[in-house]
């Protein structure tokens, strides 16, 4: 879960959801840093079928229609592979540290 504006955000939910698009191998939400300090952003880090790659806002406007607005991901990250914990499960710990050097604008 991630927490923005007081509110609770589901990263399960939005990882399904854009699972779902076609172009969509595997996705993980995480909450990252703002420049201000606040962790209420998150950011998407999708992995892609194929070689073409999707922008952002194609699949922003993918999980537009399903979310409420706040509920959108402020930035996506395209990555070859997302760090995997022996058992398969997503290593968002590894995530956060990759990406909390890279502060989203609040």
């Amino acid at each position: 879960m991630i927490k923005s504006g007081g509110e609770w955000i589901s990263s399960v939910e939005l990882e399904n959801a854009l699972m779902a698009h076609p172009a969509v191998a595997e996705a993980a939400v995480i909450a990252i840093p703002t420049r201000s300090g606040t962790s209420g952003r998150s950011r998407s880090v999708v992995l892609q079928r194929g070689r073409r790659r999707r922008r952002a806002d194609e699949l922003r406007e993918f999980l537009a229609p399903q979310f409420a607005k706040w509920w959108l991901p402020d930035a996506f990250e395209f990555v070859d592979e997302i760090p995997k914990t022996a058992v398969g499960k997503f290593r968002k710990t590894a995530l956060r540290e990759q990406f909390a050097k890279e502060p989203v604008s609040p």
